[in-house]
């Protein structure tokens, strides 16, 4: 397959397609992270070196992802907290002027109908790469494991301490990481935080939710907290931290 890569500001023709392509397979409240929200005129603005779309020879886009530069020492204390302090920290950095060395992956995908034939990992390499030519000295990405909403009630540290028989971690999301050669930090517990109103709630996960507590509902990585003297409902999300370089 002959691939391209480009920048995503660098396609305008291809915007479109992209956003069809890359809202595909995802539930409904991932859309509705408030921080994110806020943060994501900025990265665009400022990042976009770091979004990328990878191309066939016939204009159609395969795979995305895209990455912000943020400040980091190295040790698991001064990681982010995940996605949502990714966007803050790297939108906190370029408006004080400082000087990044780190890539955060946010996000990768591929085309629904393309997956399992190695493009993600060749994605994250890109991604990997793109990091190098603007100066970043380590790569690092909070994993949102394919498996894990299938576990909703597991601990995150728990979760991604499982393996397959021959040692591989559980989740093939986190095995593409690991055979590229990146290796896992530690659980991101408060990665991303979606909120809304308890109509929003029923309306994103298609459950009527009748009473204040805590609920499994498809495509999240823990429950929802409903509470609704409040009106409110909330779900904090996991991630695995994993550093590649």
């Amino acid at each position: 397959m002959d691939l391209r890569t480009f920048a995503f500001d660098d396609r305008p023709d291809l915007h479109g397609q992209a956003g069809e392509i890359f809202s595909a397979g995802w539930p409904e409240f991932i859309f509705h992270d408030p921080v994110a929200d806020q943060q994501m005129g900025r990265v665009r603005e400022w990042f976009g070196a770091l979004n990328l779309l990878l191309v066939d020879g016939e204009d159609q886009i395969v795979a995305g992802g895209w990455g912000v530069p943020v400040r980091w020492d190295g040790s698991l204390d001064d990681l982010p907290g995940g996605y949502d302090e990714s966007l803050v920290r790297a939108v906190a950095l370029r408006g004080a002027g400082g000087q990044a060395d780190t890539l955060v992956i946010a996000a990768a995908q591929v085309r629904e109908d393309l997956q399992g034939r190695g493009l993600a990992a060749d994605m994250l390499g890109r991604l990997v790469s793109a990091g190098e030519r603007a100066g970043l000295a380590r790569v690092i990405a909070p994993v949102r494991p394919t498996l894990k909403a299938r576990y909703p009630l597991i601990a995150m540290d728990e979760f991604m301490s499982w393996t397959r028989a021959d040692g591989a971690p559980l989740d093939p999301w986190l095995r593409s990481h690991l055979r590229m050669g990146a290796r896992l930090l530690c659980a991101a517990e408060r990665s991303m935080v979606m909120r809304g109103s308890v109509a929003e709630w029923e309306k994103w996960v298609g459950l009527a939710l009748p009473a204040s507590g805590s609920y499994v509902v498809p495509g999240a990585l823990s429950p929802v907290v409903i509470d609704r003297a409040a009106d409110r409902g909330e779900l904090v999300e996991p991630n695995v931290w994993v550093r590649h370089r």
